[in-house]
């Protein structure tokens, strides 16, 4: 075949894959508002605020605020400290909804309905309410946000119970792993949640 003929050939074949690499964008375009033929991405749902607390220290000062919040994955706790000594303290979810200055003893024990030991690195672990440690900096400020383990159906009747669940925030760093505190040492601050 001449070489003249094979190029006209080929030249009349081109267009084709360049017009059909076309058509799909241009068909998906018209199929909707855009977006891709019309398919709509599912918005995640949002986690909820259900429950408030605002914390206080010994002194009545305010030590700032948490939020317990639900999602379709279970519970979630959120944390914006203030007024606070600058270091990592350990914090945890306690048993009762009180929290009488100065010790916050009222507050009773970590939340643990399960009965296990305290702390991620304990084999027997952990509390439902063992949190991770928050890092408080310089200006006596810091920030907490923690999935609990468990499920919404595990999780939800220990913390709505007849007399409420606490948040306090220790003078030390928990260990993570001894028991029955994580050697967190004195309660510095404490809030009692409110459910919306």
């Amino acid at each position: 075949m001449p070489s003249s003929l094979l190029f006209r050939r080929l030249r009349a074949l081109r267009p084709l894959p360049i017009l059909a690499g076309l058509a799909l964008p241009l068909t998906l375009a018209a199929c909707g508002d855009g977006s891709m033929g019309g398919m709509h991405s599912t918005p995640t749902p949002k986690a909820q605020v259900v429950a408030n607390a605002t914390l206080m220290l010994a002194s009545g000062a305010s030590a700032g605020t948490a939020e317990l919040l639900q999602g379709p994955d279970g519970f979630r706790v959120h944390v914006d400290a203030k007024g606070l000594p600058p270091g990592v303290h350990g914090i945890h979810l306690h048993t009762v909804g009180k929290c009488e200055a100065p010790g916050f003893t009222t507050a009773g024990g970590h939340l643990n309905p399960d009965g296990h030991q305290h702390g991620a690195e304990n084999p027997a672990g952990s509390h439902l309410g063992d949190l991770t440690n928050l890092t408080v900096g310089a200006d006596g400020t810091g920030a907490l946000d923690f999935s609990l383990r468990g499920g919404a159906d595990m999780t939800g009747p220990a913390l709505f119970d007849a007399d409420g669940t606490a948040l306090v925030i220790h003078a030390a760093p928990d260990d993570y792993k001894t028991d029955p505190s994580g050697n967190s040492g004195a309660r510095l601050a404490c809030g009692v949640f409110v459910r919306q």
